[in-house]
């Protein structure tokens, strides 16, 4: 479920290979102001837990706000 920017809005998914062998995935979305925050959810929290979970695996990640809207991007090890 897209919850942040709301069904039925386009994103766009991209996954390549770097030049250093790790893998990028983007996700795209037209809304450039709501941008992610990484919070610590409790056990108890319903939500709030994707960007902990992007943290705890990716090499690195970050946001990049564009003509198009944000790209939220992650870099991925090598498998």
């Amino acid at each position: 479920m897209v919850r942040h920017v709301g069904e039925g809005t386009p994103v766009r998914v991209r996954v390549a290979r770097t030049d250093g062998g790790r893998t990028r995935v983007e996700v795209t979305d037209p809304d450039p102001h709501a941008l992610p925050v990484l919070v610590c959810a409790t056990g108890e929290d319903e939500s709030g837990r994707g960007l902990a979970l992007l943290d705890a695996v990716a090499l690195r990640w970050g946001v990049e706000r564009g003509v198009e809207g944000k790209t939220v991007w992650c870099e991925l090890g090598e498998v």
